[in-house]
């Protein structure tokens, strides 16, 4: 196949220097979101893309088998706040989930809030539902299109009335209630010319307020001009006794956070600081009388649980709860007086069960291997609710009784599939440095290990997160088709523990790379696939370790799909909340911080007439928080230096974020790049 038309792209002869080094920087141009320029570039790329795709065979037939394989009904696990169970449920095919309240369990299901309504093409969100102490109000968050940016309105469930109270320019906050009034975070509304997907976000401040009066008058409760970025989020306790303000300092590559609280029963009390540093993480779980119940991972890389009392913080007057054990303490959930310990054992769900005295009482018996969401209710709670899904099975919702420790099924789903017919395998992979490594392959029973199963490798690596086992009915395509599906926990993450995660932070996240290409590596040793029938994939952080393994490896995999990737490593921590990114990545400021990020950033490393695989760069025009900045000039970059004949193109979607904005874009989206996969290994989908 001859190479593909690219659109000719402008270079200038923008030159930075960094200690000492002079490093180009030709699509600097690409970086103004507000440009004709940019737009006129955009709408050239997708052209060229779309035209691409619409010209592949199948990619209808396979859309069409993605919409049937999604079409179910599902639900989240209730939340039980007094009389009222909360949920989200989606009936098969609606762009956004439903939320609906029910009085009781043997109560009348009725829609609360409906996202669907509330624009025509389906791309609003609604998300951080929080009911006030006495569940007279619930306060939500909006976002439209895909954005960070969040709008907070309040209903009254007397009357189900939106009440005139709205919230503008939150980002990173709580819904923290107290009386009739709640605290948040927000941020400046930026200057008109600034743009709201480009600017970078500083002066994080926390207010009060109060219903029934407007945005302006808001009560300014904390504020930190001496450092604009900071993170500052407040919460109360469950009593709202006390408000707990978090303040983190990422940006100067502190992964940690400080921790005031404030006694709200004394009307001008002061904020107690508990701790005051950077270096370690702190999250106060409740309240236990005059004292915090506390998780940290302060001289407990895996986490344990303390006790401080506000007025006597000193570390030498903790108390241990739970201990540090050697499986890493992923969450505390609290409910009926009890902790709910949430461990990660070779990246499945464990939950143990403490008093809030640090008695163990048993250790919940899980359906499976899988992963658990839930296990928190109120202080009085008899019964709380959890989802258990694996990689085989849908998020299934439990009823859990507190007392007798016993889970029986709340709601089951039903498929329009057999997920049976599927098996999961786990395997641990020594990385280059001899380091075992733990990845999931998914695939049908009795997979034969020829060399030529069409194997999806997917990875993240970063931040402390996890990648444990989860559903996707969407991923059931692949897998009807015969393919392989992968998902390598590698460093980075928070699989094993904050050792870990700092494995494959700053100076070290080469230690990521070299996980995923051991993983890629030892599937082509096993017979699993080829190079040339191998798919490597990875969004956002993900988006970073894919172009890394593409410019390090070109010829590992036939396919390479940058999603909402981190791509200039010099540059990131001067959009929107990039900056917050220093504590994983390190900054280009720093001499040392430079010197490893300019080796490894996949917009410098790519090389002029490398071969380089089949590419699919995806981003969205509405990410404003890693903006598609990264990927333009990746993309830029990329077709000017591939010498290959094989596609590397951008694919731009409309208002959506850092992730589909909606489950027609998502499907949309999943198809497309599916298809690219099959037609750039020579794989024809057969439909039945």
């Amino acid at each position: 196949m001859p190479a593909l038309p690219y659109p000719p792209t402008r270079k200038s002869d923008q030159v930075d220097h960094y200690h000492g080094t002079a490093v180009p920087d030709p699509y600097r141009w690409l970086e103004d979101d507000l440009s004709d320029e940019t737009a006129e570039w955009v709408a050239a790329q997708n052209r060229l893309t779309f035209g691409y795709l619409d010209r592949i065979p199948f990619r209808d037939d396979l859309r069409r088998r993605m919409t049937q394989l999604v079409d179910y009904p599902r639900s989240s696990a209730p939340e039980q706040k007094g009389p009222w169970l909360l949920f989200a449920r989606n009936d098969g095919l609606q762009n956004q989930a439903v939320y609906y309240l029910q009085r009781g369990e043997d109560g009348e299901e009725e829609v609360l809030l409906d996202p669907n309504v509330l624009s025509p093409d389906g791309t609003t969100r609604v998300a951080g539902l929080t009911f006030d102490h006495a569940a007279r109000f619930i306060a939500y968050m909006v976002s439209h299109a895909g954005s960070d940016w969040q709008q907070i309105r309040v209903m009254d469930l007397a009357t189900r009335e939106i009440l005139p109270d709205t919230v503008d320019w939150v980002k990173v906050s709580a819904i923290a209630w107290h009386g009739d009034g709640f605290y948040y975070s927000r941020y400046p509304e930026p200057g008109e010319d600034k743009g709201a997907y480009s600017a970078r976000n500083d002066d994080h401040q926390v207010f009060y307020h109060a219903l029934g009066t407007p945005q302006s008058s808001d009560r300014l409760v904390y504020h930190d001009p001496d450092h604009l970025q900071r993170f500052h989020v407040l919460g109360t306790t469950e009593d709202e006794r006390f408000a707990v303000l978090s303040i983190s300092d990422r940006g100067q590559g502190k992964d940690g956070n400080a921790l005031l609280v404030k006694d709200l029963r004394e009307a001008h009390g002061d904020w107690l600081p508990v701790w005051t540093e950077f270096d370690d993480q702190f999250t106060v779980l409740e309240n236990d009388g005059d004292a915090l119940l506390v998780l940290t991972n302060r001289h407990a890389p895996n986490q344990r649980v303390v006790r401080i009392d506000p007025r006597h913080p000193a570390e030498t007057a903790w108390t241990t709860v739970i201990a540090e054990r050697e499986e890493p303490l992923e969450g505390v959930g609290r409910a009926g007086g009890r902790l709910f310990a949430q461990y990660l054992e070779d990246v499945t769900s464990r939950v143990h069960v403490y008093g809030f005295d640090g008695t163990f009482e048993r250790e919940v018996e899980l359906p499976g291997l899988g992963t658990i969401v839930g296990f928190a209710g109120e202080h009085d709670a008899t019964q709380l609710f959890y989802t258990f899904t694996s990689f085989t099975a849908p998020a299934t919702v439990y009823r859990y009784d507190i007392a007798r420790g016993a889970s029986t099924v709340y709601r089951a789903v039903e498929l329009p599939f057999d997920p049976s017919q599927f098996e999961t395998t786990q395997v641990f992979v020594t990385s280059k440095d001899g380091t075992r490594v733990p990845a999931f392959i998914v695939a049908k029973k009795g997979l034969v290990l020829d060399g030529n199963n069409p194997t999806l490798l997917y990875g993240y690596g970063g931040f402390n997160v996890s990648l444990p086992p989860a559903f996707s009915a969407l991923r059931v395509s692949f897998l009807e088709q015969g393919g392989v599906y992968v998902q390598a926990n590698l460093r980075g993450g928070g699989e094993y523990g904050e050792a870990w995660h700092q494995a494959g932070m700053k100076e070290k996240k080469q230690n990521v790379f070299d996980d995923f290409i051991a993983v890629a590596e030892w599937l082509i040793a096993h017979g699993y696939t080829r190079s040339g029938r191998l798919a490597v994939q990875g969004g956002s952080n993900g988006g970073l370790l894919v172009g890394a393994i593409m410019t390090q490896r070109p010829e590992l995999a036939r396919v390479a799909l940058p999603a909402v990737g981190v791509m200039d490593m010099l540059r990131f921590h001067t959009f929107t909340i990039g900056w917050n990114w220093i504590a994983d990545y390190g900054s280009s400021d720093d001499a040392d911080g430079f010197r490893y990020l300019y080796a490894y950033s996949p917009l410098h490393r790519l090389r002029d007439g490398v071969d380089y695989p089949a590419t699919l760069v995806t981003t969205a025009d509405h990410d404003d928080r890693v903006v598609p900045a990264h990927s333009f000039k990746f993309a830029a970059r990329l077709q000017a230096a591939h010498g290959g004949d094989t596609p590397v193109l951008i694919r731009i979607e409309t208002k959506s974020g850092h992730g589909s904005s909606s489950l027609t874009k998502q499907i949309e989206e999943m198809a497309d790049v599916h298809s690219f996969i099959y037609h750039n290994m020579g794989v024809t989908p057969v439909f039945g």
